[in-house]
């Protein structure tokens, strides 16, 4: 089976759907290829720079071709169309490529709409992928979302061409239950369209210290940090931006050390907020790093904190049998049974959370139940020969659904 991904970016030192899912299906043995646009992942934010400007490239040569996994990235030219990035020469890409499915990250853009009307003359089978959490969807809150300006508008650039796609598309994916329901109220998505179906984790980079080699290096890790055996460490990787509150952690570990609790904290990233968790002498700070050299990292801390909104990486951390600390706010099929929620940025929350979970025993009840969660439902292998067996049956089938 020839399968097209398309993407608008690609980050391959990062561990997202569109770096992981590809190299999953080649795995599995299908012929897999990723189309992206030539910019940055996060191009649009406003603080790329400061966040990421020292990380991430700015985009590969448009006309670019490589094997990356077992999988060839095609990387194509971008023209702004309507304030959007729009992929320059995609038909004639997928018309060489002659795929027999083409897999969208996005259901509602160019890029959707570009393979949907390619789908009539070339013949393949469409399905897509809706990523967007109710959290970072303000429409999703309002209770007559389109009898306002903003609802009538996202009608307009979103449900109505998002329906257009979605009627030849056999399947759209939303990692969660609030996904799914954002991509049919909002993006146009047929409901009966919609299954939820998890990201995943590479549990060959992410898994519990459980050799006495892995055991060996998180001590050496810790000392090269400055940690003590004794002391819990919790570990927050990503964005130190405002919406993503890092900050909040290092608050927390402060009070709990003021209480003579051991807490130390190990932070993994770059942003906004890095600056003002740098004051703090018990917080440690390292640049972000490929996600291949994340599970050593993560093997070396105590607990995993994510405050605000979703993050792959607590999947990752998961399966490395850290408990989870979580908002209140997200979906929590992830957490439930291996971790604790807390209310979303409500410090003295935080300490309360954090200091129930200064339990050695209580943490390794709750990392096992993670770790073993990860490999049974949320391993990449089994999503990605689960999508193939999709794939395979709409193939079978023949038409659309």
């Amino acid at each position: 089976m020839k399968v097209v991904v398309l993407s608008e970016t690609y980050a391959p030192d990062m561990g997202y759907l569109t770096t992981m899912l590809p190299r999953f299906m080649a795995r599995e043995g299908a012929e897999v290829h990723l189309v992206v646009l030539d910019l940055a992942a996060y191009h649009y934010l406003p603080d790329f720079e400061q966040t990421y400007g020292r990380f991430l490239q700015r985009g590969s040569e448009p006309g670019a071709v490589r094997e990356v996994d077992g999988y060839q990235v095609h990387v194509l030219r971008h023209r702004r169309t309507l304030g959007f990035p729009r992929a320059v020469g995609l038909h004639d890409k997928l018309r060489e490529l002659r795929p027999d499915v083409v897999y969208s990250s996005v259901a509602v853009g160019w890029l959707p709409l570009q393979a949907a009307f390619s789908r009539l003359t070339l013949g393949y089978r469409l399905f897509t992928g809706s990523h967007t959490a109710a959290i970072l969807f303000p429409l999703a809150r309002m209770r007559r979302p389109f009898l306002s300006a903003a609802g009538l508008r996202s009608m307009v650039t979103r449900w109505l061409p998002g329906r257009l796609v979605s009627l030849v598309t056999e399947l759209c994916y939303a990692p969660t239950s609030d996904c799914g329901e954002i991509a049919w109220r909002f993006f146009g998505v047929q409901r009966r369209k919609v299954r939820v179906v998890h990201l995943g984790v590479d549990t060959d980079v992410f898994h519990p210290a459980g050799s006495a080699k892995d055991l060996e290096e998180r001590a050496e890790l810790r000392a090269a940090l400055g940690f003590a055996p004794q002391d819990t460490v919790c570990v927050y990787s990503g964005k130190m931006t405002e919406a993503k509150n890092a900050l909040i952690v290092a608050q927390a570990i402060e009070q709990l050390r003021g209480r003579g609790l051991p807490f130390r904290g190990l932070f993994i990233g770059d942003g906004l907020q890095r600056e003002s968790i740098a004051r703090f002498p018990s917080c440690v700070l390292v640049d972000f790093m490929p996600y291949r050299g994340l599970g050593r990292y993560y093997r070396a801390a105590d607990i995993g904190v994510w405050p605000t909104i979703e993050s792959t990486s607590m999947l990752d951390a998961a399966a490395c049998a850290l408990p989870l600390v979580v908002s209140d706010v997200i979906y929590r099929d992830h957490v439930e049974g291996n971790g604790r929620v807390y209310r979303t940025n409500d410090l003295a929350d935080m300490v309360r959370v954090l200091e129930e979970l200064a339990d050695p025993a209580l943490r390794a009840r709750l990392g096992a139940a993670g770790a073993a969660k990860m490999v049974e439902r949320f391993n990449w292998q089994k999503i990605a020969a689960g999508r193939l067996d999709d794939f395979a049956s709409s193939l079978r089938a023949g038409s659309v659904r």
